[in-house]
């Protein structure tokens, strides 16, 4: 668990690890600006829910960076047996100082970048602490996980190349949604996430 601990909250400028991306990831938020760090460090089908599910260059393509940036930290990541794809999750604060949390995908591409491929969260009444070192887990490499696709819709989901990771989400029509994250434990899969948004008021 240590070494792989130690792997995946190594920071360099190359964002070799899933946690590297998101720390990278916010800290350009800071530093070039929030849209524009969403856009940079997404895929070119990258999903985000506002709160239907959309295309995320398609939503942000014209939208202007905020004058202030909101700050996010990692607190727990999972990845995939074959280092592929990996979930974190963690924590935020907004400039007017309200907070809250974030659950991301993330997908190394064939250059061997991560780039984040889904992005949801909400608002919390208390804020999530910000660790030094964030928890990691990493998927079993025995035994045949299942698949499923990944697309937009009110109901879509997705999985890793190798099928230990997997995600799904249902979005009603008012906005409020589920964004579930399983993970193979050799046997089956184990809920590692269940968020339960609602919706916008």
């Amino acid at each position: 668990m240590i070494p792989l601990l130690l792997m995946l909250v190594a920071t360099d400028a190359q964002a070799t690890t899933p946690v590297d991306a998101e720390r990278a990831f916010a800290a350009d938020a800071q530093a070039i600006g929030q849209w524009t760090a969403f856009r940079k460090w997404s895929s070119d089908d990258a999903i985000m829910f506002v709160p239907q599910p959309v295309n995320a260059h398609t939503f942000l393509k014209d939208r202007k960076d905020p004058p202030r940036a909101i700050d996010w930290w990692p607190t727990e990541s999972w990845m995939s047996c074959d280092g592929g794809t990996a979930v974190n999750t963690g924590g935020w604060r907004r400039p007017d100082g309200a907070i809250g949390y974030f659950t991301t995908v993330w997908q190394k591409q064939p250059d061997g970048r991560w780039k984040w491929i889904l992005d949801s969260g909400d608002t919390l009444k208390k804020p999530r602490a910000r660790p030094a070192y964030p928890t990691a887990h990493i998927a079993s490499c025995t035994g045949a996980a299942g698949y499923e696709g990944l697309y937009i819709g009110k109901m879509g989901g997705g999985a890793a190349s190798d099928h230990t990771l997997n995600w799904s989400w249902h979005v009603e029509d008012d906005g409020a949604r589920t964004l579930r994250i399983g993970m193979w434990n050799g046997r089956s899969f184990d809920s590692v996430v269940d968020d339960e948004i609602a919706a916008a008021k």
